[in-house]
């Protein structure tokens, strides 16, 4: 009876000593611990993502998250007090003085913005491509941060452009992984179409012919330029036609292939025909280009042709070659062939007999 009871009191000391050893271990897994750093995506900081270990008091909110996308600190002490505040005791700080807070974001910046919207607003009433629309927003949006919940791509939900007064309303949406409403951005402004247009780099007179340095490339309102906008490569070599003022875009209508021949110039005038080709000097009475019929003053007969300017200082005047007369079908054919083989005499006008009365 004795040994039984001995056996029995020596199986619950053992059962004793184990459990208080898996709860000395438990203790010292259970230890709260700081972390030096932490990640957090919402507007708040709870106990939890502060420390290792905080059991059911992980979900207790503690702090206000920093501003979206950017970093903060907070002072061990004051993380002690705090969780005391809560019941939240024995934390291991590993000598930490301070724990560094940073909040995720998703950042949109303001060129990846400025693209969709134009992409919004591409052919609509009138608008021309994306590429080429000069946008003005009523307030510079420029980089724009938001939770990092928002993981959809941006779509255009509401577009309205006015042709008259070139104002445009966005409106963009954005969806979230939380599954709540999407996040809605909107944007007003100017939108204007332009073009690459060549733009006189400096006063120009008339009639004075556009070197390359004189032309640049700039992308101009297509209201501004019109639907005539002469190119650079079209530009350079032509003259203008009126006088025109730097940073003008040029139109097709204000250039004009250079002059050729100028007035009161000194010509070469060249006479052509079938196997002749003579030429003689001349002075010109008008101003033309290539193609051009002006009027020239030979200077050895002092006679004023017309002619076409072939070149510089050129003007071609072509001879016509006389043709001889046609013969009528029905001449030709009463007369026979040895009548057309044979020699036609001419006779002088005083050996002609009188007509017979």
């Amino acid at each position: 009876m004795i040994a039984r009871s001995l056996l029995l009191l020596t199986a619950l000391l053992a059962a004793s000593v184990t459990a208080a050893a898996a709860q000395t271990r438990d203790d010292v897994i259970a230890t709260p611990v700081l972390r030096a750093s932490v990640t957090v995506s919402g507007d708040i900081v709870r106990i939890g993502d502060i420390i290792d270990n905080a059991g059911s008091a992980a979900q207790i909110a503690i702090y206000r998250a920093p501003d979206l996308g950017t970093t903060g600190a907070l002072q061990v002490s004051q993380v002690l007090s705090a969780l005391r505040a809560h019941q939240v005791i024995g934390v291991d700080t590993r000598d930490l003085k301070e724990i560094s807070v940073t909040r995720l974001a998703r950042t949109l910046e303001g060129k990846d913005i400025e693209s969709q919207v134009a992409h919004a607003l591409e052919r609509k009433n009138g608008l021309g491509d994306a590429a080429n629309l000069s946008l003005t927003f009523d307030r510079d949006p420029g980089d724009i941060r938001l939770d990092a919940s928002n993981t959809g791509n941006l779509q255009a939900t509401s577009v309205r452009y006015e042709p008259r007064s070139s104002r445009f309303d966005v409106t963009l949406e954005i969806s979230n992984e939380t599954g709540a409403a999407p996040t809605k951005l909107r944007f007003t402004g100017t939108a204007i179409e332009t073009v690459e247009a060549a733009v006189l780099a400096r006063n120009v007179e008339s009639k004075e012919v556009l070197k390359s340095s004189d032309v640049v490339v700039e992308r101009r309102p297509k209201a501004e330029v019109g639907s005539d906008a002469a190119t650079r490569d079209r530009a350079v070599g032509m003259q203008a036609r009126r006088q025109l003022r730097a940073g003008q875009a040029l139109r097709i209508a204000d250039l004009a292939k250079p002059d050729l021949v100028q007035r009161d110039q000194n010509v070469t005038l060249i006479y052509e025909a079938a196997g002749l080709y003579i030429t003689v000097r001349g002075k010109a009475q008008d101003n033309g280009t290539e193609g051009d019929v002006v009027s020239v003053m030979n200077l050895q007969s002092k006679r004023t042709v017309s002619g076409v300017v072939t070149g510089r200082g050129q003007v071609s005047i072509s001879v016509a070659t006389p043709r001889p007369a046609p013969v009528s079908d029905a001449t030709s054919s009463t007369l026979g062939a040895a009548e057309l083989a044979a020699p036609v005499a001419v006779a002088n006008a005083s050996s002609v007999a009188p007509k017979a009365e």
